[in-house]
């Protein structure tokens, strides 16, 4: 069943559900495990699709506005996945309108739920890739404890780092060599870092966040990922580009070649 059928059978029982009024109360709850995938779009029933017709339009007007362009497929990989490279970056990017300069950006892999198609991309596809309610934060890490990050990432083949930085890990996960801006890592300097507040408390195995300090993390809704990606994508539409980004080593395997796919 594809997103915006989801979204319409969910929307439609919410309206359903708030419009009942009753004294009933929950005696009991069971559960049970159904999986909806795309073989419930091989044979469409005629019947539900005219009951959710008159729903349609909305979720179109919520989920289909154009937000930009993106030049390639992307997606995330270890060690290294062009989508998680291009969140990183963004994280990077929208730094500017919180006056910080951080030394590189940080995007889990994990909170990345959906590739990014080429051509258009809409607001529910931007949706897919970030569903959470995850906002932009900064964190100053001393050289010591981004060592110390750098060697989890390590220890997982690899998470989204941004531009700036090189990362050459082993075959069995240990960190061999990093860089930021093609400087050793100095461990008595402070290093700011872009992420998402998901990862300040140390979480996807990146502990050494909880060791930060000089915190900038904005909870408004309007900082949220999805939001800032979107920004990121209309800015560039307004320059008459499309969104790119390729594998280039920030994150690799000892011994490997590349994957540029």
């Amino acid at each position: 069943m594809n997103r915006k059928t989801t979204f319409i059978i969910l929307l439609t029982v919410l309206m359903i559900a708030s419009s009942c009024k009753s004294h009933y109360e929950v005696a009991s709850v069971q559960r049970t495990r159904i999986l909806v995938d795309s073989r419930y779009d091989a044979k469409p029933d005629a019947a539900a699709a005219e009951f959710l017709k008159p729903y349609k339009h909305v979720v179109d007007s919520i989920m289909g506005p154009v937000v930009g362009r993106s030049a390639r497929y992307m997606t995330t990989q270890h060690p290294e996945g062009t989508l998680s490279n291009l969140l990183a970056d963004i994280m990077v990017w929208a730094a500017k309108d919180y006056q910080e300069k951080p030394d590189f950006g940080v995007y889990n892999m994990g909170g990345v739920r959906a590739d990014l198609p080429k051509g258009d991309v809409t607001y529910g596809d931007v949706l897919d890739v970030a569903p959470f309610e995850n906002k932009i934060a900064f964190i100053t890490l001393s050289g010591d404890d981004v060592l110390e990050l750098f060697q989890q990432m390590a220890r997982v083949m690899g998470e989204g780092v941004s531009h700036s930085v090189r990362m050459v890990i082993s075959k069995d996960g240990k960190l061999l060599d990093a860089t930021i801006n093609g400087q050793p890592i100095d461990r008595q300097k402070g290093y700011r870092i872009a992420t998402i507040d998901y990862l300040l408390g140390g979480t996807d195995k990146m502990e050494a966040f909880k060791k930060g300090r000089d915190i900038n993390s904005p909870q408004e809704t309007a900082n949220n990922s999805r939001f800032i990606i979107m920004n990121y994508f209309r800015e560039m539409t307004k320059q008459g580009k499309e969104v790119d980004s390729q594998i280039e080593g920030r994150v690799t395997i000892a011994g490997e070649a590349l994957n540029n796919k």
